[in-house]
């Protein structure tokens, strides 16, 4: 028996919602690895979601490859999305960091963000150096592998020129971020031993772990008085700065340490709302601290949750 025209429409429907939630892992990570903040990137899913919907209801042909055809939305939609932001974070207070992700939650979690793939904080900052362009055409071929050829389809470029930004995109960050992966169990040892100096006062310990040259940059959005409005350098500065801040910290501060952006990181609760969220960097002999990320704009915290059942210990 045909099926009535209503029918046929909420059957479409019910494809294209199939479909998209298929993709949409991928589509959260590209995005995010693009833009660094969830609520733009959720932005640009709904706008992508629209156009794929909008896409189906059409008497058009059928799209061959849907994942292609919804990469290469997702990509321009967040392309076009850059001004708005760029605009937004000249006004920004004090440094400005990408929002942190935990990426250690369960594989069944609801919430396919966690479990997207994992750009490092360090390199997100870096990142942002980059042209849009250019960050788009690093981010599809060196982190999700796709062909200069594919990545000239997405953006509507010829290979040589998707080619040549992408060179250019790699030497930006390699120079800024020499290619090497911290050994997990190094960075969470590492980790630990910093906060029990940071949190004990122990100025002679930060200083056998951080390196001369480490740079701290806290963002704090102008809501945490905690926060330097401007990022800080050197050994000396750095270790002051931080035994200032951890005397004047909560009393009932709690640190539970997490995967955050495929990094173990800190996460400092106070009265079980997230508090901070802090992320090493580490030098390539993983003996010293580099670079130290500390987000606490309570903006950039409230999505993170940490149930009881998922506490240490």
């Amino acid at each position: 028996m045909p099926q009535s025209p209503a029918s046929t429409g909420s059957t479409a429907d019910d494809a294209a919602t199939r479909v998209f939630a298929d993709h949409r892992e991928l589509l959260f990570s590209i995005v995010y690895n693009l833009l660094a903040n969830v609520a733009d990137t959720e932005d640009v899913l709904q706008d992508t979601w629209m156009s794929w919907a909008s896409r189906n209801r059409a008497p058009a042909e059928e799209v061959a490859s849907p994942r292609a055809y919804l990469v290469r939305v997702a990509v321009n939609h967040a392309l076009a999305r850059q001004t708005v932001i760029r605009r937004r974070r000249e006004t920004y207070v004090g440094p400005w960091l990408p929002e942190p992700l935990l990426t250690d939650t369960t594989p069944d979690s609801a919430e396919p963000a966690l479990r997207a793939e994992s750009v490092s904080m360090a390199l997100l900052v870096v990142l942002e150096t980059l042209t849009p362009l250019e960050r788009a055409v690093f981010v599809l071929h060196e982190v999700f592998a796709y062909t200069h050829t594919e990545i000239a389809g997405i953006l509507d470029r010829t290979p040589a020129a998707v080619r040549q930004l992408g060179h250019r995109a790699r030497e930006h960050v390699h120079a800024r971020r020499p290619r090497y992966e911290a050994d997990p169990r190094v960075q969470q040892e590492v980790t630990e031993r910093f906060l029990a100096a940071a949190l004990g006062g122990d100025l002679d310990a930060l200083m056998l772990i951080l390196a001369p040259d480490v740079t701290m940059w806290t963002d704090g959005g102008g809501k945490s008085r905690r926060a330097s409005l401007r990022p800080v350098r050197g050994r000396d500065k750095v270790a002051r700065m931080i035994t200032g801040v951890t005397s004047r910290a909560p009393e009932d501060l709690e640190v539970r340490y997490r995967t955050v952006n495929g990094d173990p990181s800190a996460v400092l609760f106070s009265d079980d709302a997230p508090f901070a969220v802090m992320v090493l960097d580490l030098s390539p002999d993983g003996e010293r601290v580099t670079g130290i990320y500390s987000v606490s704009n309570p903006d950039k915290l409230h999505r993170i949750q940490d149930p009881p059942e998922a506490e240490d210990g």
